[in-house]
């Protein structure tokens, strides 16, 4: 999408409506933080969230119950793939429509996505209600926790319509440059769900025991509850967003929007799948080396979750920043916070991996308890992983720019080069002479290729003629 001129005050509506989240203007460093700040505490929330359910499920139903949700969530999250690269190809176009002021087109684009995303999610949801139990036998399913699995499931896939909205008005929010009602719901949504899993799981009052189905009706019923509130506050506030009357009809996606979405959002829905298939194969090659490896690295992921947070929530402020800049026709200020990202999660990402360093013993001892053989190999790994996630956040704020400028298909094949050909590569390559250490090593390795890459397709690359960074 060629950059223009932003349009003139026409297109901004009455009263300078869509003048409230402008990513435009103003200082970089102080809008890039007020925008990454309640993304990330959204992000830290949701995985909290998804750790107090696992503490409800395992307290008060067992193992067999846990291991049934570890498998349902499994295909939940490769369903929910595509949609997640659909929305936030919308969130993209949104908010090069927002910078540019053209707000009718912001709103045609968002109601698109969401009419879009909500009726695949649907299909999907249908589908995972008949069919869960055969896919789960797919999956090779335990046999003690298939029965709990298939409850879990089944009702969360009647959610997921709840869960694409809650996406969707999310992402749509943060295009639009608020990224303040996305926490708001996600607090709200933690504190239901925490609050209605362990009553609906055994039952209190009037509340029916549901067992691991109530577990998974909490979810959705908190999911409903952040959808709501999002709407109130979007219609309340009269937000860029908000779809009255005749506007409605463009819930029903075009043909145009669906064509965008699809060759936009397909390549960042493949990235999604793309991680968690590479990680499913190292956690294969990682059970090789025995329980203790496998249980070191185990907890090592869950601080490593964490870690990962500020470059992710980083990389979301500038993509929606730049994707406001290429609508308003300021490739200057696409460079500029660009390199501000880029800097901010390297000094961000690499104290917070100084930290895990030096404090990983009492952090592993959390997960493996204090007399385990594995924490040594964890804190071996931990020295040698770690800090490679710095260079690695790099790589996901630069894809964030590339991606709101239009250019999805190069972050996808520097994706699968990283993870595949480097880091699996240089495993099996030096497996033979190092053994284990090459597990290890294989992150900054990869980290290292990936940011190489990614450099190199962000100076050098044709994609930068479509937005007018050549010769800036």
């Amino acid at each position: 999408m060629p950059i223009h001129p932003a349009p003139a005050g026409p297109k901004e509506g009455p009263a300078g409506e869509g003048r409230s989240g402008d990513l435009t203007s103003g200082p970089i460093l102080g809008t890039l933080l007020a925008f990454t700040v309640p993304t990330l505490i959204a992000n830290v929330l949701q995985t909290l969230n998804g750790s107090i359910n696992a503490v409800w499920v395992g307290r008060l139903i067992g193992e067999s119950a846990l291991a049934a949700t570890a498998n349902a969530n499994v295909i939940l999250f490769l369903a929910m793939a595509a949609v997640f690269g659909l929305g936030m190809a919308t969130t993209v176009r949104v908010g090069q429509h927002f910078g540019a002021r053209d707000i009718a087109s912001a709103r045609r684009t968002f109601g698109a996505g969401v009419g879009f995303c909500t009726a695949l999610a649907l299909l999907t949801g249908v589908a995972g209600w008949f069919w869960s139990r055969p896919v789960l036998h797919l999956m090779a399913t335990p046999a003690g926790s298939l029965e709990e699995a298939d409850a879990y499931l089944s009702v969360l896939s009647l959610s997921l319509p709840f869960g694409a909205v809650s996406m969707m008005l999310s992402l749509g929010l943060r295009g639009v440059g608020d990224s303040r009602t996305p926490l708001y719901a996600m607090i709200l949504t933690v504190i239901l769900d925490a609050v209605f899993n362990p009553l609906l799981i055994v039952g209190h009052g009037p509340l029916p025991r549901l067992g691991i189905a109530g577990s998974a009706l909490s979810t959705a019923l908190a999911n409903f509850a952040g959808v709501v509130l999002m709407l109130v506050a979007i219609y309340r506030r009269d937000l860029p967003l908000r779809l009255k009357g005749a506007e409605l009809r463009w819930l029903v996606p075009t043909l145009p929007e669906m064509r965008y979405s699809v060759i936009k959002g397909l390549p960042m829905g493949t990235q999604m799948l793309l991680f968690s298939s590479a990680q499913l194969i190292l956690l294969g090659l990682v059970n090789r080396e025995g329980l203790a490896t496998t249980a070191a690295y185990s907890a090592s992921i869950q601080l490593w979750n964490y870690l990962q947070m500020p470059p992710y929530a980083i990389a979301t402020a500038v993509s929606a920043m730049v994707a406001q800049a290429v609508g308003a026709g300021k490739p200057e200020r696409v460079r500029a916070v660009t390199k501000v990202g880029v800097c901010l999660n390297f000094v961000l990402t690499l104290a917070l991996a100084a930290i895990l360093i030096v404090a990983d013993r009492p952090m592993l001892t959390l997960f493996l308890g204090s007399g385990s053989e594995a924490i040594p190999i964890g804190e071996h790994l931990q020295l040698i992983c770690t800090w490679s996630f710095a260079i690695s956040g790099m790589t996901m704020v630069l894809n964030g720019t590339m991606r709101a400028c239009g250019a999805v298909m190069i972050p996808l094949g520097i994706t699968f080069v990283a993870l595949y050909p480097a880091r699996l590569g240089f495993y099996f390559a030096t497996h033979p002479l190092i053994g284990s250490e090459a597990l290890w090593w294989s992150y900054p390795f990869s980290s290292a290729f990936s940011v190489a890459l990614i450099l190199l397709a962000y100076t050098r690359g044709r994609w930068r003629r479509t937005v007018g960074l050549d010769g800036t």
